[in-house]
Order: structure tokens, then sequence, then C-alpha cells
């Protein structure tokens, strides 16, 4: 915190032009547009002469006062494109400090809610926003993402889980998948992996559904909350984006455009190549394969955290370790269902396959899942079901309150992480990394190498998404200069890997970072540790990271001598 005080103090802030060539097309009016997230964007280009990007100076540091244009200019082929600059700040390596803060104390007190507020505060001072309050927290908690936040993941979810504790429909559920189809831990296990590869809507979606679906029965089999959560996390961001039928490549697609290459000329060409790049990302591949042996209990490789959290749950019982601060309070833990109430494990199933139906159906109809609609309606639907048949109001609003105050230690902790990672942002950790790595990349290793740049970005900032915005303009243009510059035997196969590693190696920082939405989510509800979950997970996400590294070095040559794609 002394140090980022100190580069806020002293040093002035450098900048780096990123540059994203646009789909423009024009629309009935004839007005000039690009597509972004399925929604036209009208733009005015400014001439290239008027720039007042292009005309700063490679070395100037200050302040700016225009942050973006979109400019029109003649490319080699002295073709009109539209160029839209982004200037982006960093202070070097000094970037870095928020988040390496946050990690350290993360990693050094296993208590998130000090470090996350350590990384904050060292953001804050870095940018010279001494007003913690009201110049960083208000203005980034205060949005409507936040207020969506907490309305799903504390009010809805919370309350769903209060209703399904208090009427004893989760533990119902729980006995019943016990008699009929868990046989133990190896099955129990193998049930959360299924649920996991069912629920590809997207990563917190994932981690939500598969979460509470799973964890009484995990419980009852003595399944540490370490090993659940892994296996949580694990099938969530990874199997969203191989089966990729959610919001995924409507988003990706933006930022992969290059002039002059056929394959991804319109937003159905970047598609179709998103899904033909799904069977190269094996990072995703790795990772969904090494849970589903976990879950059968013959994994390839498990860390020594992860063997000592399951000979401590098998062998006594014990779900967490001794000295683990579990995400969920323990009031669900004990169900007390009301004198004369008959659980019935419907109240669970019917909610369920609601908020199933509602996710998928929403993402059918509007091209994303509502999800606050699928959570509220299945919250609405359980307490109806719970009065209708006999549950008096005092005691389901108990239930709903012990919900609600289960998860609101886990949602300070996803509020801190979502402001922890505006903060980085704005600091340009990310950006400094492209800065510094973007003119260091060999052609043979060039997949592995934005494979780390990736890992690194998603880790220190806890988003893949915000990753694919900051890498994939620099990685797709810089891949296909790189295979026409050393005349590469198959270029379109070449791309496909250099893709596939952006994406998988911010799903890896992601999933591993513990500033992540997904991490938090993932300890939440499982009812596991934060740092128990980060440090049992890593050592078989890297395990998974290393073997797709290999892969794509292999293919890589291949590409490049002639025997790929």
């Amino acid at each position: 915190m002394i140090l980022s005080f100190f580069a806020g103090l002293n040093l002035s802030p450098k900048w780096l032009i990123s540059t994203t060539i646009l789909d423009a097309q024009i629309n009935e009016a004839g007005e000039l547009y690009y597509l972004y997230k399925k929604e036209e964007q009208i733009f005015q280009p400014v001439p290239t002469d008027q720039s007042v990007l292009l005309a700063m100076s490679a070395d100037f540091s200050g302040e700016l006062e225009v942050l973006e244009e979109i400019i029109v200019a003649e490319n080699d082929q002295g073709v009109l494109e539209y160029r839209q600059l982004s200037a982006q700040k960093h202070w070097g390596f000094w970037s870095l400090l928020p988040a390496f803060c946050a990690v350290l104390l993360c990693w050094l007190t296993r208590e998130p809610i000090t470090a996350l507020l350590g990384g904050i505060v060292s953001g804050a001072l870095l940018l010279g926003l001494y007003d913690l309050t009201g110049e960083v927290l208000i203005p980034t908690l205060g949005t409507t993402q936040t207020a969506g936040i907490l309305i799903l993941y504390l009010w809805f979810l919370g309350g769903l889980l209060g209703v399904w504790s208090k009427s004893g429909a989760a533990l119902a559920f729980a006995e019943w998948m016990t008699l009929h189809v868990v046989r133990g831990p190896r099955s129990a296990k193998l049930v959360a992996w299924f649920l996991g590869v069912i629920f590809f809507q997207g990563g917190t979606v994932s981690t939500v559904l598969v979460g509470t679906t799973v964890k009484p029965i995990a419980d009852k089999e003595r399944i540490s909350h370490e090993e659940l959560a892994y296996i949580v996390d694990s099938t969530a961001s990874p199997i969203a984006s191989q089966l990729a039928f959610n919001a995924w490549p409507g988003y990706v697609q933006v930022f992969i455009f290059v002039p002059g290459v056929a394959f991804l000329a319109t937003e159905t060409d970047r598609i179709a190549f998103f899904f033909s790049s799904v069977p190269f990302c094996f990072y995703a591949i790795f990772a969904v394969l090494g849970t589903f042996l976990l879950s059968i209990e013959k994994p390839l490789y498990l860390g020594k955290r992860m063997k000592s959290a399951m000979n401590r749950s098998r062998s006594t019982g014990k779900l967490d370790s001794d000295d683990a601060v579990p995400l969920a309070a323990p009031e669900l833990q004990d169900t007390v269902v009301p004198k004369g109430y008959i659980p019935n494990m419907f109240e669970f199933i019917v909610p369920l396959i609601l908020l199933i139906a509602i996710a998928i159906g929403t993402f059918i109809h509007f091209g994303s899942p509502n999800v606050q609609w699928a959570f509220g309606i299945a919250l609405l639907v359980a307490a109806v079901t719970s009065l209708v048949r006999g549950m008096t109001i005092k005691e389901l609003i108990d239930g709903v309150s012990t919900g609600m105050k289960s998860l609101l230690i886990g949602s300070v902790i996803l509020l801190l992480a979502i402001t922890i990672g505006a903060v980085s942002s704005q600091a340009g950790g990310g950006t400094y990394l492209v800065a510094l790595l973007g003119d260091a990349l060999p052609w043979f290793l060039l997949p592995v190498l934005l494979q780390l740049m990736t890992m690194t970005i998603a880790f220190s900032t806890g988003t893949s998404w915000g990753t694919y915005a900051v890498a994939f303009p620099l990685a797709m243009p810089l891949a296909w200069a790189i295979a026409n510059g050393q005349d590469l035997a198959h270029p379109w196969f070449f791309m496909t890997l250099c893709f596939a590693a952006v994406m998988d190696g911010s799903v890896y920082g992601d999933q591993c970072s513990p500033i992540s939405d997904t991490t938090v989510l993932s300890s939440m509800c499982t009812g596991c540790d934060l740092m128990d979950h980060v440090r049992t997970q890593i050592p078989q996400a890297t395990f998974a990271a290393i073997l797709a590294a290999i892969v794509w070095s292999v293919l890589a040559f291949f590409a490049g001598v002639g025997f790929g794609g």
C-alpha cells in the first residue's frame, strides 16, 4: 500500500493505444454501425488527420481528454477500414500492485475480506482516489450490475436455500438420491460432474445450480468441500466454453475481426470460427476430464492438499479443515423442520426444474439466460408450495432470513471481488502485461505465450471476459501477421490454436483466482473455505494447463511445417 501511495504521487501513467478493426455496416437510415452484443452501435468516424490518439507521441505521459475514437483509414491494400482506438493507461509494473496485494494477503491471512479491501485500498492509492467510500466503493457498488448481484445471490439464492432448508426439501431429495441413485462418494461426485455438464449456460449459473443441488448429497456421503468445490468450479466456465450454446460466442466474436481474413469477415463467420476452435480448447477438455477422473477416484494427478482433504473427510467425516471459515453459515447445515410439517423432495425438484427451464427458455428466446427471472420464480414457487402444505408465514420468513444470512459474508466478498476487478482495470494491470509481452512472442511458442499472458491477466483481474477484451485485439492480428510473415503451411490452423490458447488461458486464470466471482460462488455454494478451495484446485488446474500447453506447441509446429489441419 505504501508503494502504491508512492507511485500514485510521483509517477505519471503511460498510455497504450489498442486498435480493434470494426465490422462496420450501414443501416437503412444510412448510418454507420457495428454490432456489439447483438445491438447496433451507431458511430461517426474521425478522419485520420484529426485523430487525437494517433497524434499522441509514443512517450506521452499525463492525462488524456479523449479515451476512445473510431477512425477511418486505408489499409495496405487500399481498402477503407474503421478502427476503434482505445487509450488505456498503466503505471508499468506498479499497475500489478493492487492484484498482488490482494492475492498475497489472501494467501497469508486466509481472510478474503481483509485481503480484498487491502487490494482495493492499494489500487485507490495508486489512482490517487483518497476518498475510498465516495470515489471507489459507491461508484462501483452503486450500479445496476451490483444491484442485480445482490438481488440474485443474496435475496433469491439465499431465500431459496433457506426455504429448502426450512421445509426439509433439500434433505428429502438427498435421502432419495442416496437411496436410489447414489451408492457412495464416487456416484455422488459423478452426479455433481454430470449436472455441471448439463448446466452449461455460464460460469456463475453453473456454480450456483450445481453447488446448491449436490451439496446435501455430497455432505451425506462425506465428500470434502474442497473436492466438491473443485468439481463445481472446473465444470463451470470450462464447460461453458466447450458447449458454447450460450452468450460466449456472441461476446467473443466482436474482438476477433481481422481485416483481410476471409474466415473472420462477418459475424456469422466469426461465430463459426469460434465453434470450429472448440475441439482445440485443450485446457477446458483436460479440466473437465480431470474432474471426471476425480469423480471416479482415478485421477491422473492429485495435489497433496486435495489428497489430504479426501483422506480427512473419508476417515473422520470432517468436511472442512480445522481452521476453515466456510462461506456458508452453519444454519443451513442443520435442518430444523417445523413440527408437524412433512418434507417432500418434490418441493426441491419442482422449483429446480422451473429454474433450469426458465434459464434455458430465456436463453433460446432472448439470446442470453435471464437468471433473475429463473431464481425469482423458483423462490416464489417454493415459498407458495410451503405455505400451501401447512407452513406458517412466520416460519417461512424465518427460513428465508436464515438463508439470506447464510450467504451474507459470501455476497460481501463477491461485491469486493467485483470492486477490486474494476480498480485493477483502471490501474491498467492487464494493459501493462499486453504492452510488456506483445512484441516478444516468437511464432513457434505463440499459443503457449498467449496462454501464459492471459492466465496472468485473468488471475490478476478475476475475469475471463475482461481478459478477452484486452487480449483478443492483440492476439488475433498478431497471429495472422506471424502466420503470413513466417509463411506457415496452415494459417487457419495456427489462428485456431492461438484463439484456443487465449480462451483457455483466460478460463484458467479466472477459475484459479481468489478474486474471481466464480471462485467465490463455488466456495459459497458448496460451503467451502475460499482459500482452501483455491489452494486445492490450483495443482490439478495447472496440470491440465501444462498438458494443454504441450499439445498446442506440438500442433503449432505441425501448422508451420505442413502436417496440421
